[in-house]
């Protein structure tokens, strides 16, 4: 019959919690520079074009889902950089899983919020490329092609944040489960 010791995980051997912190690192920095870059290619993207004669421009912040896009890799980027020092501090004091549900909380709220930008940047993007001849809107980027190139740049950056998010929330709530003795 097997002992009540060896039914509890004992503590990680520190080479495991090294590779460990190394992809945190990792990913939270990526995630961290993925976001930072969406959000300045959406900030500076604007163009001017001339259509029948009349002079059209194209900003960002001329529509508040394109705003709230830059808003939200702002506001990831910047958690996730405050996430690292948490990272830090649990590796410090020792591998508590109440810590990294802490953290599992963190990254699925960073997720949540950066998914909901990310779709709905998404959204006017395509209404933005091909129109929508029920309602009677045309796609406005044959007229301001820089103008959506640079925001399909973006928004691409931001869902490969979304995949650095989705995978440090996957391994926050792994962490999260695993019972310490």
């Amino acid at each position: 019959m097997a002992s009540t010791g060896s039914k509890f995980q004992q503590n990680p051997p520190l080479k495991t919690q090294k590779i460990f912190l190394g992809v945190q690192i990792f990913m939270r920095t990526a995630t961290m520079t993925a976001t930072l870059a969406a959000t300045w290619v959406m900030v500076t993207n604007k163009q001017s074009s001339q259509i029948i004669g009349i002079e059209f421009d194209a900003r960002y912040y001329y529509s508040p889902t394109f705003k709230f896009f830059a808003y939200a890799n702002a506001v990831v980027s910047a958690f996730c950089l405050l996430s690292l020092f948490l990272v830090f501090l649990i590796h410090r004091h020792g591998s508590n899983p109440t810590n990294y549900f802490i953290l599992f909380l963190h990254d699925l709220v960073m997720l949540c919020l950066l998914m909901a930008g990310c779709s709905a940047a998404t959204a006017i993007g395509y209404v933005g490329q091909y129109g929508n001849s029920h309602s009677g809107w045309a796609p406005i980027c044959d007229h301001f092609g820089k103008f959506c190139k640079r925001g399909t740049d973006s928004v691409v950056l931001s869902y490969l944040s979304l995949v650095f998010l989705l995978m440090l929330t996957i391994s926050s709530a792994t962490k999260s489960r695993k019972i310490q003795v």
